[in-house]
Order: structure tokens, then C-alpha cells, then sequence
């Protein structure tokens, strides 16, 4: 057997499946085997696999061992003459595998090859080609050097800036998104080393290739799709911890114990640098808005202090007591904003329509506390009102202007919507626009373009796939969905690449599937259309069903004494308050009668939606629906209902009966 293509899978169901189609499509000529190892994925990728790649030899371990081991397990029962590992969030081009292996054939001097990497934008990824990390090699990165000099010998020796990203060159380190391995040097050298847990495994490897006498080549002359980041958050903490201390491992491995410890030292300040820059950033994230709107709604408020009192309460002279400031003034601030946050005014992109209604729901509040406070604290309730109006114009105002300077498009734009371009045959295209409609993503103009000169049969048809990089001006289009049951890998990616100096989002369709993949960037997760859109799990409709979980409990716990006729279990059921209030349960959860890998992850319920039904025994399927209805267009209303007619059931101790 000439090769065996090793991909090891956690939690990204979407991408192996798509990835394993393209690597089917490039096995034609070549005897192969696919093994696939998961490390114990709660995503129903297990299931996928089994259920549409019958082929494929399928290792599903019950923990996540990590990906050395993982690799291992596939390596050790491989029967090719070369291995490749792949990552699962990859995709290759149809003469992929022929062009590396014919490679690797005419050079016996390889014992490991790359290959040129882009990202979900088109753009080349530097990561495709590496140096071996060497204190110098790693001082230099750190601190900024290699990307201020990235094309110099001395400074750049980390991503080989200085070597052209088209030209076929002998490289220390291959990536682990794309490794081939020839077979006899592994034997030779040894499999993956199970000390790495995740990262750094490739750079041990390459290392002790290079030491064997081998080469390692990076091979331009074909392409793959690497959608970085889908397995693991680039920019978490955890992260900037687990790469850096693999490279302390490959240090202490490789390197004389002065350097070594040199390599240590470096790293362990490049761990402390990272760790708190990732830190701080992710703090001033989240209260840079807070703290702007603080700032600007105090300064109005004193202004607006001043000019009331000079112009209309204290004319003749007077002015309001130090109190109002110190302590009044904060507080209508503080609640505004916490109801501007409840309302969903800081998730991200902004929408001024919940701003609006979070400032109205905490002038409500407010006024409501201010009437019950004594003469001596209540200082003006004109001044509310009209901190209230200064609120809902500056805190909008602010927005705009910053979208429009920074144009990052901080605002949800809801009247510009997206202008989508589908690419593919007849059949397709018409598929894809179904599925569109049926998931939430509200597009605008939809443009149909055909894969050959053929016009497609379509009132949306803009054009053929020639013309796409004028199309996409003259429509001004915002995302591109290539098909990929019509589209050839080696196409795509080459119409990536010509599109990678656009600012547009791009797609990909695999055949047959409920979903639509892409990724912006190397350090966000990939965007998915799909019919299962999980409306439970977006930030508001989780801060909105905590809230309401909370506020029950509380309000349950008054009604207890009532509740004492009505309830099965009463004891149970106040037992439950304290549960969920702690955050173990919700009120509403799924109904056990069905998987729960294939929906949004949420807590396990008291009540379900099956409760809202007046019947005794309900089918497995009819149970899944109406959970996958409840995660689909969840609000507060659903889970308000489903209490209100299971209320005598608030004491299940068996969650989920």
C-alpha cells in the first residue's frame, strides 16, 4: 500500500466531514487507507463517520488522549509506504496526494514533506514553512523581531520569510496540519512523542528527521485549505500555556543543558508576556464599552446638573447637594448599564435598537427606586428623565462614529444585509438557497453563478465563474459560497486566492450536507450555516435563560407556601430553587428521550419541552423535534410557558422524566 492518511478528530464534526470528502476525491490513483482517530467528541462525529464513510478505518477512543498519542494509535496499525498526518479542519486538492507521493518517490533523501497552507480567506500561511525554534530563533520571535524583519536571514528564521512561498526548498520544520512521513524513517526514528499533549510534536519530529539524516521539504507545487483554529481558541490563555511549555519540552530534549535553560528562560517570560497581554486584552474588551459609556453619561449628567440647576431649579441661587454626585449619579449609571446589558446592548455586533431599550428599562427601574426613597434622596427626577434622553443619544452616537472611524463594523447593520454569490450547477445553487431560507442568516441580493459558460436557468444568474473577480466588484458582493459537489479543491482554491485581497467572506458547500463551512480568520472559529442553528447558545439567549432560571427560583421560593397544594413534591422542588440557582440545573432543558450530541449543549432541566404537552407517552422522534425546535427559535416565552404547564412537576428529582 502506497499511503495512509491519519486525521485525529475532537469536536469538529463539520470540517472532518467536509475534509474527508476532499480526501476521497484525490485518492483515485492512489491504494490507500483513511483512518480517523476521535478523541472522545461530544459532537456526534463518531456517529458521522460511521454513517457516511463506511471506508474509513475509525478509532474512537472513550478520553482525549491528546494528538501524539491519538496519531500513534493509527501509525502503529499503518500498512503505507508514506503516512500523512492531516488535520481535520484541512481541505486538499484533488491532485494533492499524486503530486506529494511522486515527490517523495524521486527524492529518497525525504523523510518529510509540506505543503503550501492558506487560510479560509485565500491568504498564505506562514506557519507552512518553519525554522527550527533555537533560542536565538525563539528571542527573536518573541520579542517582535522576526515579524518587523520577516524576510531577513537572522531575524526571519522562524517562518523562513526569506525563502519565497512558491519555490520548492528544504525546511527544518513541517506544520502537523499537513505532515508526510515516509514509513522506513519512522521505523527508524520512532512515532510522535506522547510527552506533547498538543503542540510541538511536529517540531520534535522534524528535528529527529533532520537528525536521522532525512530532509524535510516544503512542496508549494499544491495547496490545502487549513482553517487554523477550529480544534483549539489560538488566543485563549490556555493555549499561549500548552504551545509554550511543549517547546520547554522540546528544549530540554534537544538542546545542551546551558541552552536549554537559556530556551527556558525565554520561554517562561514569553509564557508570563503572553499570558497577561492575553489577559489584560481580554479585560479591556470587556469594559472598554462600559467604562466609555460611564465616563460619557457622568459628564453628561454633570453638565446637565449645572445647566438644571442655574436655569431652572436653584435660579435665585442654590445648588444641588455633593450627595447628588458622589453617590446618586453613579447609581443611575450603574443601572442603566446593567440593563443595557441585560437587554444585549454589548454583545457584539452592536444594535442601538437594545441599547434604546435597555436605557428605557432602567429609567423604569430607576424611577420605580426613586419613589420609594425618602424626600431627602430624591434629588431630581427631571435630571433622570433627562439623563435617560442623553444616554439614548450619546451612548448610539458613540457607536456610529466609531464604526465610521475604525470601520471594523462594531454595529449590527441590519439594513445592509449580506450580498451572497453561489457558485455551482443548476441543482446545486437551488439546493443552497433552500437551505439558506431555512436557517436564520437573512440575505439580501443572491447571485447565481455557473461553474461552466453555460447560463444557469435562474432570474439570480449573474455570470460564470471566469468572470468572478469582476462580479464581485460590479455586485458589490460581501460572501462568496463556492459548491464543492461542482467545484473542483484545486479551483477553489486557486479562486481563494484570487479573491484573498478582497474584503469578503468565503464559503464552501460539501456535497449532500445540511451546512455551509468558512472561516475568516487564523484566530476565529469557522462560520456555519446549517439547519440546526443554535439560537440557545448565542450569548444573549444564555445571559436571557440564566436570568429567568434565577428570577423563578426566587420567586418560587416566596410562593412556597402556596405552591405547597400544587406542586407533587414541594420539598423537591425547593430543593431544585437551590440547584438551579447555583447553576447545576435549569428549569427547561431537553427531554432525555433523545440524544443530546446532535443539539446545543445546554444544563439539564427540571421541565422539558415535552411538558408542554397534554400526553402521557411521546415517540423518540416527535421528542427530538420539539428539542430541536426549542434550541432552534428559543426565548424566554418557551421556557415561561413550558413552567407555567408543568408546574406541578417542579419537583422531579429524576431530572428529565
Amino acid at each position: 500500500m502506497k499511503l495512509t492518511i491519519v486525521i485525529v478528530n475532537y469536536n469538529v464534526k463539520y470540517f472532518l466531514e467536509q475534509c474527508l470528502h476532499s480526501v476521497y476525491k484525490a485518492l483515485n490513483s492512489i491504494e490507500a487507507e483513511v483512518f480517523v482517530v476521535d478523541n472522545a467528541s461530544v459532537d456526534s462525529s463518531v456517529e458521522m463517520v460511521a454513517e457516511k464513510f463506511s471506508n474509513v478505518k475509525l478509532i474512537a477512543n472513550k478520553d482525549n488522549v491528546g494528538f501524539s498519542k491519538a496519531n500513534n494509535q493509527a501509525i502503529r496499525e499503518a500498512k503505507g509506504e508514506y503516512v500523512l498526518l492531516l488535520n481535520p479542519d484541512t481541505v486538499v486538492e484533488e491532485d494533492t496526494f499524486d503530486k506529494v507521493v511522486s515527490f517523495m518517490d524521486k527524492h529518497p533523501d525525504a523523510g518529510g514533506l509540506g505543503v503550501k497552507m492558506i487560510d479560509g480567506k485565500g491568504s498564505f500561511l506562514p506557519e507552512s514553512k518553519r525554522g527550527l525554534p533555537t533560542p536565538s530563533v525563539a528571542f527573536y520571535k518573541i520579542f517582535g523581531l522576526s515579524k518587523l524583519f520577516p524576510k531577513s536571514k537572522t531575524f526571519g528564521r522562524y517562518h523562513l520569510g526569506f525563502l519565497a512561498n512558491d519555490e520548492i526548498n528544504e525546511v527544518d520544520v513541517l506544520a502537523g496540519a499537513f505532515m508526510l512521513l515516509r514509513k522506513s524513517v519512522l521505523d527508524e526514528i520512532g512515532l510522535l512523542d506522547e510527552d506533547y499533549f498538543m503542540y510541538g510534536e511536529d517540531i520534535d519530529l522534524s528535528y529527529r528527521i533532520q537528525k536521522s539524516g532525512s530532509k524535510n521539504y516544503y512542496y508549494p507545487e499544491t495547496s490545502i485549505i487549513h482553517y487554523k483554529g477550529e480544534s483549539t481558541k489560538k488566543g485563549s490563555i490556555n493555549y499561549v500555556f500548552v504551545f509554550y511549555r511543549a517547546m520547554v519540552i522540546f528544549a530540554k530534549k534537544h538542546f545542551s543543558s546551558s541552552n536549554a535553560q537559556l530556551f527556558a528562560f525565554l520561554i517562561n517570560m514569553a509564557i508570563y508576556l503572553r499570558a497577561g497581554a492575553a489577559i489584560a486584552n481580554r479585560f479591556i474588551k470587556k469594559i472598554a464599552f462600559p467604562l466609555l459609556d460611564a465616563g460619557i453619561l457622568f459628564g453628561g449628567m454633570f453638565y446637565l446638573k449645572n445647566y438644571w440647576e442655574n436655569n431652572h431649579r436653584f435660579v435665585e441661587g442654590g445648588e444641588y447637594p455633593i450627595q447628588f454626585m458622589m453617590y446618586a449619579v453613579p447609581a443611575y449609571i450603574i443601572i442603566w448599564l446593567t440593563a443595557v446589558f441585560f437587554s444585549g446592548g454589548y454583545d457584539k455586533p452592536y444594535r442601538i435598537s437594545k441599547i434604546i431599550r435597555g436605557i428605557g428599562a432602567g429609567t423604569i427601574v430607576i424611577l420605580v427606586f426613586y419613589a420609594l426613597l425618602s424626600e431627602d434622596y430624591r434629588f431630581s427626577r427631571a435630571l433622570i428623565l433627562l439623563g435617560a434622553v442623553w444616554a439614548a443619544l450619546a451612548m448610539p452616537v458613540v457607536r456610529l462614529l466609531l464604526n465610521v472611524v475604525t470601520k471594523s463594523n462594531i454595529l449590527d447593520n441590519r439594513a445592509h444585509k449580506r450580498r451572497v454569490a453561489i457558485i455551482g450547477s443548476d441543482e446545486e445553487t437551488n439546493r443552497l438557497l433552500n437551505l439558506l431560507g431555512q436557517t436564520s442568516i437573512d440575505t439580501g441580493f443572491t447571485g447565481i453563478v455557473s461553474v461552466s459558460s453555460t447560463p444557469i436557468n435562474s432570474a439570480n444568474y449573474i455570470g460564470d465563474i471566469s468572470q468572478l473577480d469582476d462580479l464581485v466588484s460590479i455586485y458589490q458582493i460581501d460572501e462568496v459560497i463556492f459548491c464543492a459537489k461542482n467545484i473542483s479543491s484545486q479551483d477553489i482554491i486557486s479562486q481563494m486566492a484570487n479573491l484573498s485581497n478582497q474584503d469578503i467572506t468565503i464559503k464552501i458547500a460539501p456535497p449532500e450536507s445540511l451546512y455551509i463551512i468558512g472561516s475568516n480568520s487564523i484566530n476565529t472559529q469557522g462560520e456555519l450555516y446549517a439547519l440546526d442553528v443554535n439560537a440557545i447558545t448565542s450569548s444573549a439567549n444564555k445571559r436571557n435563560k440564566r436570568v429567568f432560571d434565577i428570577a423563578m427560583s426566587f420567586i418560587l421560593i416566596v410562593f412556597f407556601p402556596v405552591l405547597l397544594f400544587i406542586v407533587k413534591k414541594p420539598l423537591s422542588m425547593l430543593a431544585n430553587c437551590f440547584l438551579v440557582l447555583v447553576g447545576k440545573y435549569t428549569w427547561v432543558g431537553y427531554s432525555k428521550l433523545t440524544l443530546k450530541g446532535t443539539l446545543p449543549k445546554i444544563k439539564s432541566g427540571i421541565l422539558n419541552p415535552t411538558d408542554n404537552l397534554n400526553v402521557k407517552s411521546i415517540n423518540d422522534d416527535t421528542s427530538y423535534k420539539l428539542n430541536a425546535l426549542y434550541a432552534k427559535e428559543y426565548n424566554i416565552k418557551y421556557d415561561f410557558d413550558i413552567l407555567l404547564s408543568g408546574i406541578k412537576h417542579l419537583g422531579r428529582r429524576n431530572i428529565g422524566e
